[in-house]
């Protein structure tokens, strides 16, 4: 169950009107910092990111799917189900037993995977397999930039 600062922070960004994955990303922050303070761990950035994104979809994010072929058909899935979760009102409680298992499985691994090396290395790897080019990396920069002015 995510935090009522992190669903507060959400349904802010969204009255600001900023997109999804911004308000998504307030799920995913919320998960760094979990396993950060050793209340679980997770196996890779990747892992840590999807439980973020998976909480925001249930909790009623705007966050489609991915789209077919862009993930593996259970990702796909899974990302489905958790998104008409979160659009539906409906107001059925997680299951007791599936739930403790997977917060025992996720006890288990390191903590590792939300240090700022593995992010970084992370966003390192995607920004490097989506291919963005120097051009398109260069103007997002100077727009950056032209907003802190």
């Amino acid at each position: 169950m995510p935090e009522k600062k992190t669903i507060e922070a959400a349904r802010r960004a969204k009255r600001q009107g900023k997109s999804a994955s911004t308000q998504a990303g307030e799920f995913v922050r919320e998960e760094i910092d979990h396993i950060r303070d050793g209340e679980h761990g997770a196996r890779s950035a990747k892992q840590a990111i999807a439980i973020g994104l998976a909480k925001a979809r249930r909790a009623g994010v705007d966050l489609k799917p991915p789209a077919k072929g862009k993930t593996s058909e259970a990702t796909r899935k899974s990302a489905t189900r958790d998104y008409e979760r979160g659009q539906s009102h409906s107001t059925a409680t997680p299951s007791r037993k599936r739930s403790q298992a997977s917060k025992r499985r996720l006890k288990r691994e390191g903590t590792a995977a939300a240090s700022h090396l593995a992010l970084s290395r992370h966003a390192k790897k995607v920004a490097r397999t989506r291919k963005r080019s120097g051009t398109a990396a260069k103007a997002t920069a100077r727009k950056t930039a032209s907003k802190k002015r």
